[in-house]
Order: structure tokens, then C-alpha cells, then sequence
């Protein structure tokens, strides 16, 4: 009689059981369409607030991951081309010498030698700060990692102190590292400088247009997974 008991406890236990992976099931469901959520919902801000709030339910602490989310859909989505149009509004009225495209690693800056530098020179400009603080501000209200790459045509220096292009490419990625740092106060943990002389060209360099449009700094936002 007792063993029939037990028998029967346990069958009831059984057919109990299927509520625990039934409720696991519902809660994974509903992770799931609150991501989906948060992804369609581009607005930076809101994504902010849905993964504090997420990380206020379960307690736990930011990753890595999630600040990797927010910055990877930062640039990839609805707010990269906020940002890019908002970059390309500051650098308008400074005419010629600029330009703003994306690739792969994220929103490129390109500053031309006629905005920045003299001929041959790293030394930055006094009329090219207005152009490097209204990138330093836009740069300030975002969080991404951002890389300075200085480029030159194929033509030797044209002054005596610069040894080789290597040289003058790197000293004006630094020059407009510096401004950001020391001026306009940006985290100097925020960038990488590089310096590719005239090996990544944009243009031909067999012409004098082209020979200009190489010459220049780029200043990549990158996106999260550019470390």
C-alpha cells in the first residue's frame, strides 16, 4: 500500500515538472523580443536606459558585450547616419578640403594638407583649429575609439627637417592628436595615431589633383569591434 503511495508522489511530481522549462521557456521569450526591441529602437539614449533597466532586473554589472552593442549600433544604424550628417553639417562651411565616407571600420574624416599643415609641414594651422573643435566636440559626445592616420603623396619632403614621408605622415597625426588632447581635452586612451605615408592613396598619384587629395589626415570613428 505505501509503495503504491510513493508511486503515485512521484508520478505527481513528475507532471509537475514541466512548468519549470515551461516558465524557463516564457522568460527566454521574453529576452528575446525585448532585444529585438532594443535593436529596432536605434535612439542611443533608449538603448542606454533598456540595458540599465536589464541590468537592474538581473543585477548584474555592464560587460564589455553591452558597451560593445551600444557602440557597434551607434555607428551601424539609424544614429551612425545621424552622425555622419551631423559631422558632415559641422565641416560644411569650411568648404574644400574635406570629406566625410564610411567604410567598414566606420565614419571617416578626411582633413586636407591645404586645411591643416603648411607644404611640408606638421605644424597645424591657426584657421584649422575652428575645423578641429567642431570635430572634437562631435568626437566628446560619443564613445567610440577613434584612429588618427596621417597620409602623404609620393613626393620626397620638401623641407630639409623631415627625413621621409613615413616621418612627415606620422608628426601630423600626432600634431592633430595633440590639439584634441591638450585644447579640447578628449581622453588620450580614446586613440590610436598611425602614419602610412603615400601607401594608402585615395587618388592616383600621377597628377597634381590626385597628389592633393593624398595628402591628408584621416580621423576614423571606429566601430565597436575595431580595437
Amino acid at each position: 500500500m505505501r509503495q503504491k503511495q510513493n508511486r503515485k508522489n512521484i508520478e505527481s511530481d513528475n507532471t509537475d515538472r514541466w512548468v519549470v522549462s515551461y516558465a524557463d521557456f516564457i522568460t527566454l521569450l521574453f529576452a528575446f523580443f525585448a532585444t529585438m526591441y532594443a535593436i529596432s529602437a536605434v535612439d542611443a539614449e533608449k538603448l542606454n536606459r533598456f540595458v540599465s533597466s536589464m541590468r537592474a532586473a538581473f543585477k548584474t554589472s555592464a560587460t564589455a558585450t553591452e558597451q560593445g552593442v551600444i557602440q557597434e549600433l551607434y555607428i551601424k544604424n539609424e544614429p551612425g547616419k545621424q552622425l555622419e550628417a551631423e559631422i558632415r553639417s559641422a565641416l560644411n562651411s569650411l568648404g574644400s578640403g574635406t570629406l566625410v565616407r564610411r567604410d567598414s571600420r566606420g565614419i571617416i574624416v578626411t582633413l586636407g594638407e591645404n586645411l591643416l599643415f603648411e607644404a611640408g609641414s606638421a605644424e597645424i594651422k591657426g584657421e584649422a583649429l575652428k575645423a578641429l573643435a567642431e570635430l572634437a566636440a562631435i568626437i566628446k559626445s560619443i564613445p567610440n575609439r577613434i584612429v588618427i592616420e596621417g597620409h602623404t603623396d609620393n613626393l620626397p619632403p620638401r623641407k630639409g627637417g623631415v627625413r621621409s614621408n613615413w616621418e612627415l605622415s606620422t608628426l601630423r597625426a600626432i600634431s592633430v592628436l595633440r590639439v584634441f588632447i591638450e585644447q579640447y581635452g578628449l581622453s588620450p586612451e580614446r586613440f590610436t595615431v598611425a602614419g602610412y605615408a603615400h601607401y594608402r592613396p585615395i587618388r592616383e598619384n600621377t597628377t597634381p589633383e590626385g597628389r592633393a587629395m593624398n595628402r591628408r589626415v584621416d580621423v576614423v570613428i571606429l566601430t565597436a569591434r575595431e580595437k
